[in-house]
C-alpha cells in the first residue's frame, strides 16, 4: 500500500519526494528515520528572557553572565531551525567569564545545564596535562561528557519505562516466591505481593559483583581494551553470588537489574548519547587562568601548561574524538571557561585560544548588599536552609533583619581584610 502511494506521488518535486520516502519508510518499518531534529534534543528551549528569569531564582546579580549563556542557549535552538546545509557552518560562541571566586560563575553554568537537561561537565584546567606528561589528557573531557550523556538517556529511559520495570521486578519476585513454595497459587501470591503482605518474606536472588556500566567505567579509568572489558564483565557474570534477603531489600537490587536489562536492550544508546553530546553538550572549564603565562614568566602550573592550551584548541575549535570506538565531533559543544586572573589577564592566554572564546564577560564583584541578597533572595537561600534544618528537630529559628545585616557585614569585612572568597564566605559564618 505504501509502495502504491509512493508511486502515485513520484511526479512531485525532488525535495518533497525525500519527505514522502521517509514517511513511507516510517509507516512500513514502524521506526523513525534518524534525522538531525531528533526527539533526543530539547525543542522547548526557553527564550533568553525566560532563561534569565529562571536564573534569577538561584543566582543574585551577574546579569551580563546570565544574558550571555541565555543567548548561547537560544542560539542552539535557532540553529536547529536553519536549513541543513547551513547548520554545520553555525558554530557556538564560546564564553570566557572573568571574575574572582565565589561570584556565581559555576552556578550560572550549572543551572543552565539543569534547565535544559543537557550533558554538563565541570572540569579544572589544572587537572590536565599536555600529551606526553603524566596526568589526564584533554580528550578525557569528551569521554566524561559522553558518560554524562549516557546517564541522562538512561534516566529518561528509566522514567519512560517505569511500568515495565515494575512489572519485571514483580515477576521476578513472584517467580522466586513460587519457587520457594511460600504460597500456593500465583494469583493469590500476586494479590499478597501487591498488598504489601510479603515484604518481610525472604527470597534468594542472584547478585552480580559488577555491572556492565561499572566495567565500562573501568575501561575508561584504567585504559582497558574493549576485549579486556568484556572478559571482565563475563567473569563477573560467571561469579554470581546467591543472597537471601527480605523482599523489600531484594526489590531494590532487582530494580537495578531490571533497569540494566532494559538499557542493555537499547543497541543505539551510545550513538544516541553521542548525538546528544554533540548537539547539546556543555563543558565548563574552571581555573583557565592557572594555565596562562604572564609577561614576567609567572607560572602557576608546570611546564605542560602551555601544552594544555594547545591541546584544548582543537577540542574547543572542533575536532573528532574517539570514545568507545565511536567518533564524537566537538564542533557544536558549548564551552564556558572561567578564571579569576589575579596574577594574569585574559590576553596572557594563547591568541588562538582567546579567539576560540569570543564572548568575554566580566563578573560583577560582590559588595555588602550583594551578600545580603544572597542570604535572602535565592529560592533555597542559606537563611531558609538553616531554618528548615532546625525545624526537623522541632526548633523554630528566626533571623531578624539586623542579624542578616550583621552576617553580610562580617562576610564583606573578612573578604576585604583576609582573603576574598566571595559568597562562599557566608558558609563560614
Amino acid at each position: 500500500h505504501q509502495g502504491r502511494m509512493l508511486s502515485a506521488r513520484l511526479r512531485q518535486t525532488p525535495a518533497a519526494l525525500g519527505t514522502v520516502f521517509r514517511q513511507a519508510c516510517n509507516a512500513s518499518c514502524g521506526s523513525q528515520v534518524r534525522m538531525f531534529s531528533s526527539t533526543l534534543l530539547n525543542d522547548e528551549t526557553p527564550t533568553p528572557q525566560q532563561t534569565v528569569q529562571e536564573l534569577d531564582r538561584f543566582v543574585v546579580g551577574q546579569s551580563k553572565a546570565k544574558r550571555a549563556v541565555a543567548n548561547a542557549l537560544r542560539a542552539r535552538y535557532r540553529r536547529r531551525k536553519l536549513p541543513a546545509e547551513m547548520q554545520n557552518d553555525v558554530i557556538p560562541k564560546n564564553i570566557l567569564m572573568v571574575g574572582p571566586t565565589g561570584v556565581g560563575k559555576t552556578e550560572v553554568a550549572r543551572r543552565i545545564a539543569k534547565l535544559v537537561d543537557a550533558p554538563f561537565l565541570k572540569v579544572e584546567a589544572t587537572k590536565y596535562t599536555m600529551v606526553g606528561y603524566r596526568g589526564k589528557d584533554v580528550d578525557s573531557i569528551i569521554k566524561d561528557l559522553v558518560t554524562k550523556g549516557t546517564q541522562i538517556l538512561q534516566q529518561r529511559l528509566e522514567k519512560s519505562k517505569q511500568k515495565d520495570i515494575e512489572k519485571l521486578v514483580n515477576e521476578e519476585i513472584l517467580r522466586r516466591l513460587a519457587g520457594a513454595g511460600e504460597v500456593s497459587g500465583r494469583e493469590q501470591l500476586q494479590e499478597f505481593l501487591e498488598s504489601g503482605m510479603l515484604e518481610d518474606r525472604e527470597i534468594e536472588i542472584d547478585v552480580l559483583p559488577a555491572t556492565a556500566a561499572e566495567v565500562m567505567q573501568m575501561q575508561d579509568d584504567k585504559n582497558m581494551s574493549m576485549r579486556d572489558a568484556f572478559q571482565t564483565l563475563l567473569a563477573a557474570r560467571a561469579e554470581k553470588q546467591k543472597h537471601r534477603m527480605k523482599v523489600s531489600e531484594a526489590r531494590k537490587l532487582l530494580r537495578i537489574q531490571a533497569v540494566n536489562k532494559i538499557v542493555g536492550a537499547q543497541p543505539t544508546l551510545v550513538e544516541d548519547a553521542i548525538q546528544l553530546v554533540e548537539q547539546e553538550g556543555i563543558v565548563f572549564i574552571d581555573e583557565i587562568d592557572k594555565i596562562a603565562k604572564t609577561g614576567d614568566n609567572f607560572r602557576s602550573g608546570d611546564v605542560g601548561d602551555e601544552g594544555v592550551q594547545r591541546d584544548l584548541l582543537p577540542i574547543i575549535e572542533g575536532c573528532t574524538v574517539t570514545v568507545q570506538g565511536k567518533q564524537v565531533k566537538t564542533d557544536h559543544i558549548l564551552f564556558v571557561a572561567c578564571g579569576a586572573f589575579h596574577y594574569s589577564k585574559p590576553s596572557d592566554l594563547m591568541p588562538e585560544l582567546q579567539g576560540r572564546l569570543p564572548v568575554r564577560v566580566h563578573m560583577e564583584p560582590l559588595d555588602r548588599e550583594s551578600m545580603k541578597r544572597i542570604l535572602t533572595e535565592p529560592e533555597n537561600n542559606l537563611i531558609k536552609q538553616q531554618i528548615e534544618l532546625l525545624k526537623t528537630e522541632g526548633v523554630e529559628l528566626e533571623f531578624t533583619d539586623d542579624a542578616i545585616d550583621e552576617i553580610a557585614d562580617i562576610a564583606q569585612k573578612v573578604n576585604e581584610h583576609i582573603e576574598n572568597i566571595g559568597a562562599r564566605r557566608l558558609h563560614t559564618l
